[in-house]
């Protein structure tokens, strides 16, 4: 495997990569199963006259590396990740586009998860840190988004404290989620784009991360164990601040009284 490529397991994500940068994909290899449901990737793999095969299943681990690839392996080329120009978050802002911000999420699963929830409620940008401590989009990653990756753009950032201030210079409100001591109140009308922060698994967000939010928020729970994983936390948190119809300066949300539903009862 060169250090240019990454291994995407699963048919969904392999598909999703397909429809967004067909190009990207190296060399395809799947089982026998799977072979029915890919003609038209096997087709353009043809036509361009790059390599696709159907192996037996010890094989098929021996090229994925794992026995969770789902039938399917695409090696592809790995995504660039650069940083956003000031330019860009204008206009993010001016198009009031949600941003997710991850300091130091160490945990690839973690990060598809994330990416998954992300995309499911229309985030496209991803942004992560210039850290040791933070997973970068990988195998694992990708498998775990099952498509999800493909729907966001990952950007790095040399320092987080530093975008989050930039982020709010251009007109962001910037939500940290914290395990204690934040507000518990959630989304009230939005006369600003959100972008919303979650820290590392164990260590939360950094002290000077905290400080260069607007605000910080607590999920309020039971009691019976400190905090979500941070995947299930950033799920609540999106529907929160992105996928919930805005309420009103009073607190009402917009949607009928039928279909509320209870706030969910765990901490960040």
């Amino acid at each position: 495997m060169r250090s240019d490529e990454v291994v995407l397991c699963g048919l969904a994500a392999v598909r999703a990569r397909f429809a967004r940068d067909p190009d990207s994909i190296r060399r395809l290899f799947f089982d026998e199963p799977t072979a029915r449901q890919i003609g038209a990737m096997c087709r353009a793999l043809a036509a361009a006259r790059k390599v696709y095969r159907c192996l037996p299943p010890d094989e098929l681990v021996a090229v994925s590396g794992t026995v969770h690839h789902g039938g399917i392996v695409a090696v592809v080329t790995v995504p660039v990740l650069r940083a956003p120009l000031p330019t860009d978050l204008e206009r993010w802002a001016a198009g009031r586009e949600p941003v997710l911000v991850l300091d130091r999420i160490g945990n690839a699963h973690n990060l598809g998860a994330i990416a998954r929830s992300a995309a499911f409620f229309g985030v496209q940008h991803l942004v992560i840190p210039f850290s040791p401590e933070a997973a970068l989009p990988g195998e694992a990653a990708f498998r775990v988004a099952e498509g999800g990756m493909e729907a966001v753009t990952v950007w790095r950032v040399p320092r987080i404290p530093d975008f989050l201030r930039a982020l709010v210079s251009a007109g962001y409100e910037v939500i940290g989620a914290a395990a204690r001591g934040g507000r518990p109140e959630g989304a009230s009308a939005r006369p600003a784009p959100v972008a919303l922060v979650l820290g590392n698994e164990e260590q939360g967000l950094a002290p000077e991360v905290a400080a260069a939010c607007s605000r910080l928020v607590t999920l309020p729970g039971s009691g019976r164990v400190e905090s979500l994983n941070v995947s299930a936390a950033a799920a609540v948190l999106l529907w929160e601040w992105v996928g919930r119809p805005a309420r009103s300066a009073t607190g009402a949300s917009d949607r009928p009284e039928a279909c509320r539903s209870p706030p969910s009862a765990s901490s960040a």
